[in-house]
């Protein structure tokens, strides 16, 4: 009974790690937000939830028994569990901060420290306790523990930060925010301002609070002339909270959307937190709007608030992208601002949102010096971003990555490059649809599939469970054929699905993908 007591511990061990790992990580992927975690556990209905509370069943049970065969059985199936959960491939890892670190050892220590009391005062219910200390929610709790740290370390390193850009009087601030593009065009506005100015600025979706005071303590040096800072936001003040960090001097607004919606509640809540940026700026500064955007077009003009605005389509904006024309080579077009019309420039990019964002590029260039020259060598140097509608070929096959693009007047400028490309070969479409947009989830992700049908792809694949019905009667609505459509569980379903059908000229599109916390 000794030996297989000790085994049955290091089994446990293997599970509760196994158990936890998966716990911090979907409690990251939910930025760390409570809130969020707990309508993630109440709306997924995952499996590891359902297999825990088993496991606290089965030791209940077992609490009446001290049979060596339920021991054993017990054993075998945590092992089954443990193993099945280490084999997963998840698309988003977790990434072992130091914050995720001293969250793995509270909840840890806390599991040592529950499972001890109980086998001292009720030793018979230990095996209980032990299962119980495996559920999602002790994560939650160890977070609130952790809190008053977290608090601390968090206030020693911004004011470290706001030190080192003290040290910085010069440092010109460029703020980016937007329900999309904001990523895209803070790389095109780099690129550019680079033909003249030493720049720095925020690497990957560093684009939280955190981010930027990372970004500041790590990449911010004495030689670095400008800084461009991407914002995001999930709630209203997050805006706010990021400019009083860095004090932005030109702040770019490249959308409103109902990003987010599930947590903003209203395009207009929506719009205020965008626009804490343009606050912000105030009126010494140069705020850079999209007026194609409706929504940001709607609160500059309800709000009489003064900023240069850039756009395609809307014929008043200060600085407008015309006579735009793609080819698979290249696109070209002009630049109107005012009376003026700058010609000939070209980049290596596909999509109107593309052209887009490089225009907004071109403005606040403008406003810092950088000739027309000087634009458009740096235009045409541009690199796509990847995952934002970048492209690659591979056996003949033309892959369009817009995996990084979640919004609804993207994927439908995606739908429209799609639909113009220039193939031998068949169209595919890859996709999960939209999240997070609270009531507005079914409505859009019916339109999306609606679109999809308009650019009648020759097969189309809907990922995930979360907007499977939406998309479909989208797709039906637009007249699409049901033979057409193939509805799978992930990514890589529709990957094995597709891969065998694939020959030389065809043309697949990924639009969207989703975290591992939606089903």
């Amino acid at each position: 009974m000794g030996v297989a007591i000790d085994i049955f511990i290091f089994v446990w061990l293997v599970y509760l790690a196994a158990t936890t790992r998966y716990a911090v990580q979907m409690f990251q992927q939910n930025s760390y937000r409570t809130e969020r975690y707990n309508r993630w556990l109440r709306q997924t209905g995952e499996w590891h939830s359902h297999m825990n509370i088993v496991a606290l069943l089965a030791a209940a049970c077992f609490a009446l028994t001290t049979h060596i065969a339920a021991l054993i059985f017990f054993g075998v199936w945590m092992t089954i569990i443990a193993i099945a959960e280490f084999s997963i491939r998840y698309k988003v890892r977790l990434v072992y901060t130091m914050r995720v670190k001293r969250l793995i050892a509270t909840r840890m220590l806390l599991t040592v420290a529950v499972v001890a009391v109980v086998h001292i005062y009720a030793v018979e219910y230990t095996l209980m306790a032990a299962m119980a200390m495996t559920l999602d929610y002790w994560t939650i709790l160890a977070n609130m523990i952790n809190r008053p740290l977290e608090a601390t370390i968090t206030r020693w390193y911004y004011n470290d930060a706001r030190r080192i850009l003290r040290s910085m009087p010069h440092l010109k601030i460029i703020g980016i925010t937007g329900s999309f593009g904001k990523t895209s065009t803070k790389h095109f506005l780099y690129r550019v301002l680079s033909e003249r100015y030493n720049v720095v600025m925020t690497p990957g979706n560093f684009n939280t609070t955190l981010g930027v005071v990372r970004t500041i303590r790590e990449h911010v040096k004495p030689h670095h002339e400008v800084f461009i800072v991407e914002m995001g936001a999930k709630q209203t003040g997050d805006i706010k909270e990021i400019c009083d960090l860095v004090h932005p001097t030109v702040g770019v607004v490249t959308s409103v959307g109902e990003m987010h919606l599930e947590t903003f509640g209203t395009v207009e809540n929506i719009a205020r937190t965008k626009f804490e940026l343009v606050d912000a700026v105030g009126e010494d500064g140069l705020a850079v709007v999209n007026i194609d955007s409706e929504a940001a077009y709607h609160h500059l003009k309800s709000h009489n608030i003064k900023a240069t605005t850039y756009g395609i389509e809307n014929t008043v904006a200060d600085y407008r992208a015309s006579e735009v024309r793609y080819s698979q080579l290249e696109t070209t077009f002009s630049l109107a601002h005012g009376d003026r019309v700058e010609e000939g420039f070209a980049a290596h990019i596909l999509g109107r949102g593309n052209i887009l964002n490089i225009t907004a590029a071109l403005a606040v260039a403008e406003h810092l010096g950088i000739t027309a020259a000087e634009c458009r060598r740096a235009v045409k140097q541009i690199e796509q971003v990847e995952h934002r509608l970048s492209m690659r070929t591979g056996g003949g096959v033309t892959i369009l990555d817009d995996a990084y693009n979640s919004n609804p007047t993207g994927a439908r400028m995606a739908m429209e490059v799609l639909a113009g490309f220039a193939t031998t070969g068949c169209r595919y479409v890859v996709t999960p649809g939209f999240v997070e947009m609270g009531a507005k989830q079914y409505d859009n992700n019916r339109a999306f599939g609606r679109d999809i049908a308009a650019a009648n792809p020759d097969g189309v694949y809907v990922v995930n469970e979360v907007n499977r019905a939406a998309i479909t009667a989208g797709l039906r609505d637009g007249g699409y054929a049901e033979e057409r459509i193939a509805c799978v569980a992930s990514f890589k379903e529709a990957m094995a699905e597709l891969q065998p059908r694939l020959k030389a000229g065809d043309v697949v599109l990924y639009e969207n993908d989703l975290p591992d916390s939606f089903k």
